[in-house]
């Protein structure tokens, strides 16, 4: 089993019970809803991630591993 399987357990089991969740509607929510239905938003301080300029500049230089 590797390390996804026991977190997606857990986070499973959260939503039953802190959200009354069944598990197709675990399955059906994006990180990004679960977590706001958790009340888990990100902070200001939450890196904003890639901006499409640095991803076309990482894509670039992708040398295919």
């Amino acid at each position: 089993m590797s390390r996804f399987a026991p977190a997606v357990l857990a986070l499973c089991g959260v939503a039953a019970r802190s959200l009354g969740w069944r598990p197709h509607e675990f399955w059906s929510a994006t990180p990004a809803e679960l977590a706001a239905a958790l009340g888990m938003t990100a902070s200001d301080a939450a890196s904003p991630g890639l901006d499409r300029g640095t991803l076309q500049r990482l894509m670039e230089h992708d040398d295919g591993r």
